[in-house]
């Protein structure tokens, strides 16, 4: 028996026969606060998670600035378990258009190297697009 699954348009073609089945959802990290609850600061770490494919995320020192144009966060973080916020020293900047979801994400930056739409480095812009496309599927 011949099986083509036709995932984007949602249905399998068998011997013939069209079954319907609902579309693939597209990937996502894990445990993110649903959009319509975040805050600038859930929506970094959305960003965080998906950009290091991190299950899970422990934040340490966070800084919220959404009375800032473009509001923003700055934060530390580590993807593993049983690492104290002090010891944390891996950072995060993110840039948002907007303070509730639908965020928009700008721009965003880790250690040393940053990532936005106008990049010149087309992997880092790429990146970026990534980013900003989960967001955008998950209502970020």
């Amino acid at each position: 028996m011949i099986k083509i699954a036709c995932v984007r348009l949602g249905f399998a073609l068998m011997a013939g026969s069209v079954a319907a089945f609902a579309p693939t959802a597209y990937a996502q990290a894990p445990g993110m606060v649903p959009a319509a609850q975040a805050t600038i600061e859930d929506a970094c770490k959305a960003v965080t998670q998906n950009v290091l494919l991190a299950a899970s995320l422990h934040t340490g020192v966070v800084q919220a600035f959404p009375e800032l144009k473009p509001p923003g966060v700055r934060m530390t973080y580590s993807t593993r378990d049983g690492v104290e916020p002090k010891n944390m020293v891996d950072t995060i900047e993110c840039q948002f258009q907007n303070t509730k979801a639908p965020f928009v994400l700008q721009r965003f930056c880790m250690s040393s190297t940053c990532y936005s739409p106008d990049e010149r480095n087309p992997e880092n812009k790429r990146r970026f697009e990534e980013v900003r496309t989960i967001l955008q599927r998950s209502g970020y």
